[in-house]
Formats: C-alpha cells, structure tokens, sequence
C-alpha cells in the first residue's frame, strides 16, 4: 500500500481537553474523535498491554523506522486498529502510573515551515540491490501509528511525557503534522509538531477548555518560557533558532501565534477545521455573545477562534460526550431535518466515520488503585454512548476487546455501526429511541462508578494485586449492563428502519 494512502487514515479527528478547575469533579479531562479517512472505516478495540508484551525493539509498518526502548516499561491500555495491516495505531491509553495520552490529532501546516524542516517520509528502494541505479530505501520518522507505544509505557507524569516524545522527535522526525495530549491528576499538556523536527507544547490553563479540530491551534506562546523555567510552556531547543532563521514570526509587535508561524489559513481549513471549533465554543460559551447579531465576533470561518478559553460552566463528562457528537443542531449547516441549501456543507464533528471515542479522566481525589477512567464509544457519535473503564486492570471485557474484521454484534464496535448506519436514514424516527439509550447508559455508568468507588473506599487493606481483579469484575458488569442496552437498541432501530423501507406496503395478506 502506498504510504500517502496509509496516512489518510490519520486525517479527521475532534479534541477536546479540559482543565481541572473547569470539570465538573476536578479530574483532568482528555478526549478524542479518532476518525479515518473518507471512504475507509478502521474498526477499533480496546487493549491492555502488559509489561512483559511490550515489544524492546518498535518498528513501524509505515515509516519502516526501528527504535530500541527502555527496559521496566509500565502496564497501559490502549485502542489499537483491530487489523493491523498498517500497523497498532494505539490512538489512546492510561498507564498504570495514572498518566493518560491522546495520540494523535492530525494538524495542519504551511508551506515555509515544511520547506525550512521538511517532513521525514519513508522511501523505498529504487532498481535492485547491486544494480546501476540501486538506491537503498530510507526510513521515515515517527508518526500517529507509533506515538502512544513509544512513549506512554515510560512516563510518570503528563510533563514527562511532552518532554520524551520531544527527544524522539528530535532525533527521529516525524512524517505528519501532530498534535498530543498528556494528563495526569493536575496537569495536562497539549505538544503540536512544527514541520520534521521540531515541536511546541503548552499547559492547558487549569480553568479552561481546548478545542482541536484537525488545524494547528495554540494562539499565543511565551518562548522565554519554553527556554528557561518551563512552568507553561515548552518547545525544541533551537526554535527560537529556527524560527528567525526561517523568517518565520509573523506578528509586528514580537508576540509569537503559532498559529500564524506554523499554521494555516486555507479555504479548505473553513469547511473542514474552523467550524469544529466554533460549534464546540458556542455550546460551552452560548452567553458571549459572540455568535450571532449582524456582526458576530466569531463565525464557523473565523481562523481567530480561541484555542482555549473559560467555560461558562463547569464541564461534565456527558458534555464532553455531546459536543464530540455535534452535527451543527440548530443551524442551517445540519444535515439532519434541514431544508436549508447549507445542510451538509460543512464537515460536523459527529461524521459518520468515528473509529473510536476515548475519554481519559485522572481523578485527583480518589487512590492511586483506582483513580482513572477510560471512557470508550465506538462508531459514530451521534448515535453511540460511553463506557467507564477503570484502567487498573490485566484485561479488559472481551465485548470491546475482541474487535473482528467480520461483521458481527458479538462486539461493541460493530453492534455501534450498524445502530448508526441504520438510524442516520432514519433520523427523526429513531432519535428519540437513542437519547433515552444515550441517557440511561451513561447514567448508569456514573452510578456504576460511584457504587464501585464506594466499595473500594469502605474496604480496608485492599491489596496491590487485588484491586486490578476487583477493578476487572466492576468492568464486565458495566459491560454487560450495557451490551444489553445495546442489544435492545439495535432491535427498536431495526424494526423501525425495516418499516420504512421503501418497498413497504400497507395491506396485509390477512
């Protein structure tokens, strides 16, 4: 397969970060849409990797790059592809320090940044091995297939993470503009990739929110920082080098925007990345003002967007769930029950091409044995919901874990695609039937936490390996309650999209 339609697979996808003061219970919340390519579907399945089954040595199916690891990596989930073809992909995971990852959001750059540190893509060999002509291939650098598997097993905090995949980029480049995410109970760190080697990555401000969609976003960076105490920010060791060399610094007044330096400003960019952000912003800030009158601050168009701002309310896990599901409601710009010619025009947030949904939440209050959560959704999001899954576990319930090629609603990957494929030509007819699933799931996945927690709490000298076991069994059954919810779903939705079938007649035989 040719690496450029390997890549597509990276193109797509909707982050949404939130700081501890702006979430609801104070936990550091980390999300991501990973979406693939138009036209391809990537199924997905949640994994634990155990010390003793991560590689020593990592090799890349698409850059062809091997790299020797530490040795004492930590345990970690993961999502990776469920054929693995074009390789792991691991996308999203908690390891068993409590530090969580988000790789990767694919960005966006510009033409003087990728002609100053062109990007680092495999070559193959040309002609034969001993032959006139002969040229060896030549690696490429790192990218989103290998991001989470070369870094999350060896970090103990979310800065110590932004700090490692730095050294790798440095020394190995990358093949593709990136953004990740890092969190742990009280920090998280967002890191976008600037051309081949270099790198930038800021604190999220602990009372704000971020949006990410697909465009590289950081608005304002202090470079002083970055290259002394490091508190907000941090950055490649030559980019302020870089930088003016490259002529690279586009404000008058000496303030660095990344955005401007490193990003883009395309047309392309209007109808596929600014509108994400608008559309999460004017949910999580709807009294600002800034969104509708004759002349509003802020359009789906405008590339000044805020890459992070201060919520107007604290944010919850079921908003973190809505607003990575988002199709434009109430706008001309819907798809769904809209006559408007704008219907459709503008890619939503909530596509039809969801491989996974990982929602990583560090719980500061709670005991290291149990303070994470990985929240899981499959397929597209409009249609889908949430499983809590504690991380501190050896396996996780086969229902999400055994992801086949074969189609099959023994799984909750597939059970998810074909509830969506259904109820999207049958919208309004089954909407109402999946906000009730929506709703009831997700509810009783809170209080399956809570009732779990309660329990670990109220027990006393809960030994180092019996939690994983506990945490384990507290899986299954929420797995269960919820694949039962799944199954009577998928009937309700079935039923009424076989009675709308065209060639449905009203007289019976009797």
């Amino acid at each position: 397969m040719e690496l450029a339609n390997i890549k597509e697979n990276a193109v797509g996808c909707t982050t949404i970060l939130v700081g501890k003061n702006a979430s609801y219970d104070g936990s550091t919340l980390v999300a991501r849409n990973e979406d693939s390519a138009n036209g391809e579907y990537n199924p997905k399945r949640v994994v634990v990797v155990k010390p003793e089954d991560q590689p020593r040595t990592y090799t890349s199916v698409i850059s062809r790059v091997s790299i020797d690891l530490p040795d004492h990596p930590l345990r970690y989930t993961a999502v990776p592809n469920a054929i693995l073809d074009e390789g792991l992909w691991a996308s999203a995971g908690i390891n068993s320090a409590n530090v969580a990852m988000s790789a990767t959001e694919t960005l966006t750059s510009n033409e003087r940044v990728l002609g100053a540190d062109p990007l680092v893509e495999y070559q193959p060999a040309q002609g034969k091995e001993g032959e006139g002509g002969y040229v060896p291939e030549r690696v490429g650098g790192i990218g989103e297939e290998d991001f989470l598997t070369l870094v999350l097993p060896y970090i103990h905090s979310a800065r110590e993470g932004v700090e490692r995949l730095g050294v790798l980029l440095e020394k190995y480049g990358t093949y593709e503009m990136n953004g990740v995410a890092f969190s742990d109970s009280d920090e998280i760190w967002w890191l976008e990739t600037v051309g081949g080697h270099h790198w930038i990555a800021r604190r999220v401000p602990d009372d704000a929110y971020v949006t990410m969609p697909n465009q590289l976003g950081i608005d304002s960076f202090d470079l002083s920082d970055a290259e002394g105490p490091a508190r907000e920010h941090m950055a490649s060791s030559d980019l302020r080098a870089f930088i003016e060399d490259n002529s690279l610094d586009l404000s008058f007044d000496g303030r660095l925007n990344p955005r401007d330096a490193f990003g883009s400003h395309s047309d392309s960019d209007h109808v596929y990345n600014t509108p994400r952000a608008w559309d999460i912003q004017r949910f999580l800030n709807p009294n600002s003002g800034e969104w509708s009158g004759d002349a509003p601050t802020y359009t789906p168009f405008s590339d000044n967007i805020p890459w992070c701002r201060r919520p107007e309310r604290k944010i919850t896990i079921e908003d973190v769930k809505y607003v990575l599901s988002l199709h434009y409601q109430g706008t001309p710009y819907d798809p769904y029950g809209n006559d408007s010619a704008l219907a459709g025009t503008l890619r939503p947030i909530g596509i039809n091409r969801h491989s996974q949904l990982a929602v990583l939440q560090i719980r500061p209050g709670k005991p290291e044995s149990f303070r994470s959560l990985q929240w899981m959704a499959f397929a597209s999001n409009p249609f889908n919901t949430l499983v809590p899954l504690y991380t501190n576990v050896d396996q996780v319930p086969e229902y999400l874990a055994n992801t086949t090629a074969q189609v099959t609603t023994e799984n909750f990957y597939w059970a998810s695609r074909i509830i969506a494929a259904l109820a999207d030509a049958h919208f309004s007819d089954t909407i109402a039937d999946i906000e009730r699933y929506q709703q009831r799931t997700i509810a009783s996945g809170h209080a399956h936490v809570k009732q779990t927690d309660s329990s670990l709490e109220d027990t006393d000298n809960i030994g180092t390996g019996d939690a994983p076991v506990i945490l384990a069994e507290a899986n299954q059954v929420i797995t269960d309650t919820i694949r039962s919810a799944t199954d009577s779903l998928l009937d309700k939705v079935l039923f009424i999209a076989s009675n709308g079938m065209r060639n449905s007649f009203s007289r019976s035989d009797n």
